[in-house]
Protein backbone atom coordinates (compact mmCIF):
# COMPACT_ATOMS: atom_id res chain seq x y z
CA UNK A 1 0.00 0.00 0.00
CA UNK A 2 2.87 2.69 1.11
CA UNK A 3 3.84 1.87 -2.72
CA UNK A 4 0.23 2.72 -3.90
CA UNK A 5 0.29 5.61 -2.03
CA UNK A 6 3.39 7.17 -3.32
CA UNK A 7 1.94 6.74 -6.57
CA UNK A 8 -1.24 8.29 -5.70
CA UNK A 9 0.20 11.17 -4.45
CA UNK A 10 2.85 11.50 -7.82
CA UNK A 11 -0.02 11.61 -9.57
CA UNK A 12 -2.28 14.17 -7.61
CA UNK A 13 1.02 16.70 -7.88
CA UNK A 14 1.53 16.02 -11.60
CA UNK A 15 -2.89 16.97 -12.31
CA UNK A 16 -2.62 19.40 -10.01
CA UNK A 17 0.95 21.47 -12.11
CA UNK A 18 -1.32 20.44 -15.14
CA UNK A 19 -4.14 21.77 -13.82
CA UNK A 20 -2.60 25.02 -12.66
CA UNK A 21 -0.88 25.18 -16.09
CA UNK A 22 -4.09 24.75 -18.20
CA UNK A 23 -5.67 27.05 -16.04
CA UNK A 24 -2.80 30.04 -16.29
CA UNK A 25 -3.01 29.66 -20.42
CA UNK A 26 -6.79 29.23 -20.45
CA UNK A 27 -7.48 32.07 -18.29
CA UNK A 28 -4.60 34.54 -20.40
CA UNK A 29 -6.47 33.20 -24.09
CA UNK A 30 -9.86 34.80 -22.47
CA UNK A 31 -8.25 37.99 -22.63
CA UNK A 32 -8.41 39.22 -25.76
CA UNK A 33 -7.11 42.61 -27.47
CA UNK A 34 -7.26 44.21 -30.80
CA UNK A 35 -5.37 47.00 -31.80
CA UNK A 36 -7.05 49.40 -34.23
CA UNK A 37 -4.62 51.56 -36.07
CA UNK A 38 -5.03 54.10 -39.10
CA UNK A 39 -4.15 50.83 -41.52
CA UNK A 40 -4.99 47.08 -41.57
CA UNK A 41 -9.20 47.78 -42.15
CA UNK A 42 -9.17 51.04 -40.59
CA UNK A 43 -9.29 54.63 -42.54
CA UNK A 44 -8.61 57.59 -41.11
CA UNK A 45 -10.96 60.61 -42.18
CA UNK A 46 -11.26 64.15 -41.19
CA UNK A 47 -15.25 65.32 -41.09
CA UNK A 48 -16.59 69.09 -40.35
CA UNK A 49 -20.43 70.67 -40.60
CA UNK A 50 -18.82 71.73 -44.02
CA UNK A 51 -22.00 69.96 -45.79
CA UNK A 52 -24.36 71.89 -43.27
CA UNK A 53 -23.22 75.02 -44.58
CA UNK A 54 -20.26 75.19 -41.32
CA UNK A 55 -16.71 76.81 -41.93
CA UNK A 56 -14.89 74.57 -39.28
CA UNK A 57 -11.67 72.90 -40.37
CA UNK A 58 -10.25 69.31 -40.05
CA UNK A 59 -7.12 67.88 -41.61
CA UNK A 60 -4.89 64.03 -40.67
CA UNK A 61 -1.82 65.25 -39.85
CA UNK A 62 0.89 63.19 -41.80
CA UNK A 63 0.67 59.84 -42.44
CA UNK A 64 1.01 57.71 -39.08
CA UNK A 65 0.09 54.08 -39.19
CA UNK A 66 0.01 53.72 -35.57
CA UNK A 67 -2.11 56.75 -34.29
CA UNK A 68 -4.89 59.08 -35.28
CA UNK A 69 -3.45 63.03 -35.49
CA UNK A 70 -5.13 65.36 -36.31
CA UNK A 71 -5.52 69.14 -36.23
CA UNK A 72 -9.06 71.18 -35.93
CA UNK A 73 -10.78 74.84 -35.52
CA UNK A 74 -14.49 75.13 -34.57
CA UNK A 75 -15.98 78.16 -36.04
CA UNK A 76 -19.30 79.90 -35.08
CA UNK A 77 -20.40 79.47 -38.55
CA UNK A 78 -23.79 77.61 -37.74
CA UNK A 79 -25.48 77.09 -34.67
CA UNK A 80 -23.98 73.70 -33.83
CA UNK A 81 -20.25 73.92 -35.22
CA UNK A 82 -18.65 70.92 -35.17
CA UNK A 83 -14.82 68.95 -36.53
CA UNK A 84 -13.80 65.70 -36.28
CA UNK A 85 -11.73 62.49 -37.37
CA UNK A 86 -12.61 59.17 -37.14
CA UNK A 87 -11.85 55.64 -38.40
CA UNK A 88 -13.56 54.29 -41.38
CA UNK A 89 -13.69 50.64 -41.33
CA UNK A 90 -13.52 49.40 -44.93
CA UNK A 91 -12.66 46.55 -47.20
CA UNK A 92 -9.18 45.77 -49.73
CA UNK A 93 -10.89 47.77 -52.00
CA UNK A 94 -11.46 50.83 -49.91
CA UNK A 95 -15.57 50.29 -49.39
CA UNK A 96 -17.16 50.84 -46.66
CA UNK A 97 -18.40 47.99 -44.34
CA UNK A 98 -18.62 46.82 -40.94
CA UNK A 99 -17.00 44.84 -37.90
CA UNK A 100 -18.36 42.04 -35.55
CA UNK A 101 -16.65 43.72 -32.22
CA UNK A 102 -19.24 41.80 -29.90
CA UNK A 103 -16.64 39.85 -28.28
CA UNK A 104 -15.40 43.57 -26.86
CA UNK A 105 -16.13 45.45 -24.20
CA UNK A 106 -13.67 48.10 -23.62
CA UNK A 107 -11.39 50.59 -25.09
CA UNK A 108 -8.41 52.46 -23.92
CA UNK A 109 -5.98 54.84 -25.55
CA UNK A 110 -4.10 57.34 -25.25
CA UNK A 111 -5.22 61.23 -25.53
CA UNK A 112 -2.84 63.98 -26.45
CA UNK A 113 -3.84 67.74 -27.36
CA UNK A 114 -3.06 71.29 -27.49
CA UNK A 115 -4.51 73.30 -25.83
CA UNK A 116 -6.21 71.18 -22.81
CA UNK A 117 -9.41 70.00 -24.09
CA UNK A 118 -12.77 67.77 -23.39
CA UNK A 119 -13.92 65.69 -26.19
CA UNK A 120 -16.40 63.35 -27.92
CA UNK A 121 -16.17 59.37 -28.32
CA UNK A 122 -18.73 57.50 -30.35
CA UNK A 123 -19.25 54.87 -32.53
CA UNK A 124 -21.29 54.80 -35.49
CA UNK A 125 -23.00 51.00 -35.22
CA UNK A 126 -25.57 49.38 -38.17
CA UNK A 127 -29.12 48.93 -36.77
CA UNK A 128 -31.07 47.00 -39.61
CA UNK A 129 -34.40 48.79 -38.21
CA UNK A 130 -33.17 52.15 -38.84
CA UNK A 131 -29.80 52.19 -41.11
CA UNK A 132 -29.43 52.27 -44.65
CA UNK A 133 -26.51 50.71 -45.87
CA UNK A 134 -23.46 53.41 -46.52
CA UNK A 135 -25.63 56.34 -45.26
CA UNK A 136 -23.49 56.84 -41.45
CA UNK A 137 -25.83 58.87 -40.54
CA UNK A 138 -28.52 56.29 -40.68
CA UNK A 139 -26.53 54.79 -37.88
CA UNK A 140 -26.88 55.27 -33.92
CA UNK A 141 -24.38 56.91 -33.07
CA UNK A 142 -23.22 55.74 -29.21
CA UNK A 143 -21.22 58.48 -27.35
CA UNK A 144 -19.60 59.51 -24.35
CA UNK A 145 -16.65 62.72 -23.20
CA UNK A 146 -12.87 62.08 -22.46
CA UNK A 147 -10.27 64.71 -21.10
CA UNK A 148 -7.03 65.55 -22.88
CA UNK A 149 -3.92 67.43 -22.77
CA UNK A 150 -0.26 67.78 -23.66
CA UNK A 151 1.06 64.98 -21.68
CA UNK A 152 -1.33 62.40 -22.59
CA UNK A 153 -4.11 61.25 -20.70
CA UNK A 154 -4.73 57.30 -20.99
CA UNK A 155 -8.37 56.86 -21.15
CA UNK A 156 -10.50 53.42 -20.61
CA UNK A 157 -14.36 53.88 -22.22
CA UNK A 158 -17.39 51.26 -21.61
CA UNK A 159 -18.35 50.38 -25.33
CA UNK A 160 -22.07 48.75 -23.68
CA UNK A 161 -22.52 52.13 -21.29
CA UNK A 162 -22.22 54.84 -23.94
CA UNK A 163 -25.29 57.23 -24.40
CA UNK A 164 -27.05 57.35 -27.87
CA UNK A 165 -27.16 61.48 -28.51
CA UNK A 166 -30.66 63.63 -28.80
CA UNK A 167 -30.05 64.78 -31.94
CA UNK A 168 -29.69 61.67 -33.51
CA UNK A 169 -32.82 60.06 -31.77
CA UNK A 170 -34.95 63.02 -32.55
CA UNK A 171 -33.59 63.06 -36.40
CA UNK A 172 -34.66 59.39 -36.79
CA UNK A 173 -37.65 59.76 -34.87
CA UNK A 174 -36.95 57.35 -31.88
CA UNK A 175 -38.32 57.53 -28.28
CA UNK A 176 -35.67 59.28 -26.37
CA UNK A 177 -35.14 56.22 -24.01
CA UNK A 178 -34.26 54.29 -26.76
CA UNK A 179 -30.54 53.22 -26.30
CA UNK A 180 -30.35 50.21 -27.32
CA UNK A 181 -27.55 49.13 -29.60
CA UNK A 182 -24.85 46.39 -30.67
CA UNK A 183 -21.43 45.62 -31.25
CA UNK A 184 -21.86 43.12 -34.13
CA UNK A 185 -21.69 45.80 -36.82
CA UNK A 186 -19.47 48.62 -36.26
CA UNK A 187 -18.33 51.02 -38.87
CA UNK A 188 -16.57 54.19 -37.57
CA UNK A 189 -14.89 55.50 -34.38
CA UNK A 190 -14.95 59.15 -33.95
CA UNK A 191 -13.15 61.50 -32.51
CA UNK A 192 -14.84 65.66 -32.06
CA UNK A 193 -14.67 68.32 -30.61
CA UNK A 194 -17.17 68.75 -27.74
CA UNK A 195 -19.47 72.17 -26.69
CA UNK A 196 -16.37 72.89 -24.45
CA UNK A 197 -13.99 72.62 -26.79
CA UNK A 198 -12.20 76.15 -27.80
CA UNK A 199 -13.92 77.95 -30.55
CA UNK A 200 -11.96 79.87 -33.59
CA UNK A 201 -8.38 78.66 -32.14
CA UNK A 202 -6.43 76.01 -33.94
CA UNK A 203 -6.54 72.28 -31.79
CA UNK A 204 -4.16 69.53 -32.07
CA UNK A 205 -5.09 65.99 -31.61
CA UNK A 206 -3.39 62.56 -31.20
CA UNK A 207 -4.81 59.42 -30.21
CA UNK A 208 -2.33 57.05 -29.99
CA UNK A 209 -2.17 53.61 -28.69
CA UNK A 210 -6.17 52.72 -29.33
CA UNK A 211 -6.67 49.16 -28.28
CA UNK A 212 -10.29 46.82 -27.79
CA UNK A 213 -10.77 44.78 -24.92
CA UNK A 214 -13.16 41.72 -24.62
CA UNK A 215 -13.40 38.18 -22.43
CA UNK A 216 -13.63 34.81 -24.34
CA UNK A 217 -15.51 32.82 -21.98
CA UNK A 218 -15.50 29.90 -24.07
CA UNK A 219 -11.65 29.68 -22.88
CA UNK A 220 -12.99 29.37 -19.44
CA UNK A 221 -15.68 27.14 -20.07
CA UNK A 222 -14.08 24.50 -21.59
CA UNK A 223 -11.18 24.92 -18.97
CA UNK A 224 -13.80 24.03 -16.35
CA UNK A 225 -14.76 21.16 -18.46
CA UNK A 226 -11.34 19.89 -18.72
CA UNK A 227 -11.22 20.32 -14.27
CA UNK A 228 -14.42 18.00 -13.95
CA UNK A 229 -12.95 15.27 -16.91
CA UNK A 230 -9.25 15.37 -15.10
CA UNK A 231 -10.19 14.95 -11.67
CA UNK A 232 -12.82 12.96 -12.77
CA UNK A 233 -11.04 10.50 -14.20
CA UNK A 234 -8.32 10.86 -11.37
CA UNK A 235 -11.06 9.72 -9.23
CA UNK A 236 -11.95 6.43 -11.04
CA UNK A 237 -8.33 5.50 -11.59
CA UNK A 238 -7.97 6.35 -7.13
CA UNK A 239 -10.47 4.01 -6.94
CA UNK A 240 -9.49 1.10 -9.16
CA UNK A 241 -6.13 1.05 -8.02
CA UNK A 242 -6.64 1.67 -4.59
CA UNK A 243 -9.06 -1.33 -4.82
CA UNK A 244 -6.15 -3.45 -6.67
CA UNK A 245 -3.54 -2.56 -4.50
CA UNK A 246 -5.53 -3.06 -1.56
CA UNK A 247 -6.47 -7.13 -2.47
CA UNK A 248 -2.56 -7.27 -3.15
CA UNK A 249 -1.72 -6.26 0.74
CA UNK A 250 -4.56 -8.58 2.16
CA UNK A 251 -3.23 -11.08 -0.05
CA UNK A 252 -0.05 -11.15 1.36
CA UNK A 253 -0.80 -10.51 4.78
CA UNK A 254 -2.90 -13.53 4.90
CA UNK A 255 -0.23 -15.36 3.45
CA UNK A 256 1.88 -13.72 6.61
CA UNK A 257 -0.35 -14.33 9.07
CA UNK A 258 -0.85 -18.26 8.22
CA UNK A 259 1.73 -19.41 10.91
CA UNK A 260 -0.77 -17.73 13.26
CA UNK A 261 -3.52 -19.89 12.85
CA UNK A 262 -3.28 -21.84 15.74
CA UNK A 263 -3.65 -25.32 14.80
CA UNK A 264 -0.34 -24.40 12.87
CA UNK A 265 0.74 -23.61 16.06
CA UNK A 266 0.15 -27.17 17.85
CA UNK A 267 2.46 -28.73 15.89
CA UNK A 268 5.34 -26.70 17.81
CA UNK A 269 7.79 -29.98 18.92
CA UNK A 270 5.38 -30.42 21.54
CA UNK A 271 7.57 -33.05 23.53
CA UNK A 272 10.45 -30.57 24.11
CA UNK A 273 8.67 -27.92 26.09
CA UNK A 274 5.53 -29.15 27.50
CA UNK A 275 4.42 -25.42 28.86
CA UNK A 276 4.89 -23.94 25.99
CA UNK A 277 2.69 -27.11 24.11
CA UNK A 278 0.23 -26.37 27.17
CA UNK A 279 -0.01 -22.60 26.64
CA UNK A 280 -0.46 -22.56 22.65
CA UNK A 281 -3.37 -25.79 23.43
CA UNK A 282 -5.14 -24.39 25.33
CA UNK A 283 -5.27 -20.70 23.89
CA UNK A 284 -6.44 -22.23 20.60
CA UNK A 285 -8.97 -24.39 21.77
CA UNK A 286 -10.44 -20.98 23.84
CA UNK A 287 -9.68 -18.19 21.93
CA UNK A 288 -13.34 -18.29 20.66
CA UNK A 289 -14.66 -17.90 24.47
CA UNK A 290 -15.09 -13.85 24.86
CA UNK A 291 -14.50 -14.47 28.35
CA UNK A 292 -10.81 -15.54 27.99
CA UNK A 293 -8.42 -13.31 29.89
CA UNK A 294 -4.71 -14.00 30.89
CA UNK A 295 -6.09 -15.35 33.99
CA UNK A 296 -8.01 -18.19 32.50
CA UNK A 297 -4.99 -19.22 30.57
CA UNK A 298 -3.37 -19.30 34.38
CA UNK A 299 -5.92 -21.41 36.00
CA UNK A 300 -6.69 -23.40 32.71
CA UNK A 301 -2.59 -24.81 32.21
CA UNK A 302 -1.24 -24.06 35.72
CA UNK A 303 1.53 -22.05 34.42
CA UNK A 304 2.28 -19.01 35.61
CA UNK A 305 1.65 -14.96 34.20
CA UNK A 306 5.37 -14.35 33.38
CA UNK A 307 6.12 -17.82 31.98
CA UNK A 308 3.18 -17.59 29.87
CA UNK A 309 4.03 -13.94 28.64
CA UNK A 310 7.70 -15.30 28.10
CA UNK A 311 6.89 -18.01 25.87
CA UNK A 312 4.44 -15.93 23.46
CA UNK A 313 7.26 -12.85 23.34
CA UNK A 314 9.88 -15.53 22.71
CA UNK A 315 8.04 -17.64 19.85
CA UNK A 316 6.02 -15.28 18.49
CA UNK A 317 7.37 -11.69 19.50
CA UNK A 318 3.65 -10.69 21.03
CA UNK A 319 1.87 -10.31 24.33
CA UNK A 320 -0.71 -12.22 25.07
CA UNK A 321 -3.74 -9.87 24.18
CA UNK A 322 -1.85 -9.08 20.52
CA UNK A 323 -1.81 -12.76 20.23
CA UNK A 324 -5.58 -13.83 20.96
CA UNK A 325 -6.11 -10.68 18.89
CA UNK A 326 -4.40 -12.10 15.67
CA UNK A 327 -5.74 -15.34 16.64
CA UNK A 328 -8.64 -13.66 16.54
CA UNK A 329 -8.24 -11.86 13.50
CA UNK A 330 -7.21 -14.51 11.12
CA UNK A 331 -9.69 -16.52 11.64
CA UNK A 332 -11.87 -14.13 11.32
CA UNK A 333 -10.96 -13.28 7.97
CA UNK A 334 -10.79 -16.78 7.12
CA UNK A 335 -14.26 -17.34 7.90
CA UNK A 336 -15.68 -13.91 5.81
CA UNK A 337 -13.35 -15.25 2.80
CA UNK A 338 -15.16 -19.40 2.85
CA UNK A 339 -18.12 -18.19 4.38
CA UNK A 340 -20.22 -15.55 2.03
CA UNK A 341 -23.52 -16.41 4.08
CA UNK A 342 -22.95 -15.23 7.53
CA UNK A 343 -23.05 -11.97 8.89
CA UNK A 344 -20.37 -10.09 9.70
CA UNK A 345 -21.70 -10.10 13.69
CA UNK A 346 -22.23 -13.48 13.81
CA UNK A 347 -18.44 -14.01 12.73
CA UNK A 348 -17.44 -11.49 15.49
CA UNK A 349 -19.14 -13.68 17.71
CA UNK A 350 -17.77 -17.07 17.20
CA UNK A 351 -14.12 -15.83 17.14
CA UNK A 352 -14.40 -14.62 20.52
CA UNK A 353 -15.85 -10.91 20.05
CA UNK A 354 -19.32 -9.70 21.93
CA UNK A 355 -18.67 -5.92 20.85
CA UNK A 356 -19.62 -6.20 17.18
CA UNK A 357 -18.09 -2.40 16.87
CA UNK A 358 -14.40 -2.74 18.68
CA UNK A 359 -14.69 -6.19 15.97
CA UNK A 360 -14.92 -3.95 13.35
CA UNK A 361 -12.49 -1.25 14.88
CA UNK A 362 -9.45 -4.06 15.55
CA UNK A 363 -10.28 -5.74 11.77
CA UNK A 364 -9.90 -2.08 10.32
CA UNK A 365 -6.58 -1.68 11.97
CA UNK A 366 -5.16 -5.13 11.16
CA UNK A 367 -6.23 -5.47 7.26
CA UNK A 368 -6.85 -1.66 6.44
CA UNK A 369 -10.78 -1.94 5.67
CA UNK A 370 -13.90 -3.39 6.77
CA UNK A 371 -15.36 -6.53 7.38
CA UNK A 372 -17.41 -6.11 4.75
CA UNK A 373 -15.17 -4.49 2.29
CA UNK A 374 -12.70 -7.28 3.10
CA UNK A 375 -15.04 -10.01 1.93
CA UNK A 376 -15.96 -8.20 -1.19
CA UNK A 377 -12.03 -7.66 -2.45
CA UNK A 378 -11.82 -11.30 -1.58
CA UNK A 379 -15.03 -12.21 -3.42
CA UNK A 380 -13.71 -10.01 -6.40
CA UNK A 381 -10.22 -11.36 -6.50
CA UNK A 382 -12.14 -15.04 -6.29
CA UNK A 383 -13.52 -14.53 -9.41
CA UNK A 384 -11.09 -12.69 -11.65
CA UNK A 385 -8.86 -15.90 -10.48
CA UNK A 386 -11.51 -18.41 -11.48
CA UNK A 387 -12.30 -15.83 -14.64
CA UNK A 388 -8.14 -16.41 -15.81
CA UNK A 389 -8.26 -19.90 -15.11
CA UNK A 390 -11.11 -20.73 -17.67
CA UNK A 391 -9.29 -18.45 -20.10
CA UNK A 392 -6.18 -20.03 -19.24
CA UNK A 393 -8.21 -23.75 -20.36
CA UNK A 394 -9.82 -22.26 -23.37
CA UNK A 395 -6.63 -21.49 -24.49
CA UNK A 396 -5.31 -24.76 -23.70
CA UNK A 397 -7.65 -27.10 -25.50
Amino acid sequence: MPGFYRKALIALVALLLADLLAGALCVHQSYLTAAVRPSGGWRAVAITDAPEGGASTAQLLGAARESLRFAFTVRDAVAYPWAAAGLLRVDHQERLETADLSRYDHVTFLARCAPANALIFDMSVFDESVSTVGDLLTYPTPMTYFACNERGVPVTLDLTRLSIPQWWLLSLKRGLTDQSYKLDRVARFEFAASPQSPHNRASQVEISELTLHGRDYRYLAGLAAMLVAGWAGFGVWFLVAHARALRVSLEAKLRKDLPFVAYRELTLEPCKDTEKTTVLRFIASQYTDAALDLERVVAGTGVNRNKINDVLKAELGMTFISYLNKLRLTEAARLLTENSSSAVAEVAYSVGYGNVSYFNKLFKEEYGCAPRTFRKLKQTTAQLSNSAQCKKSSRSR
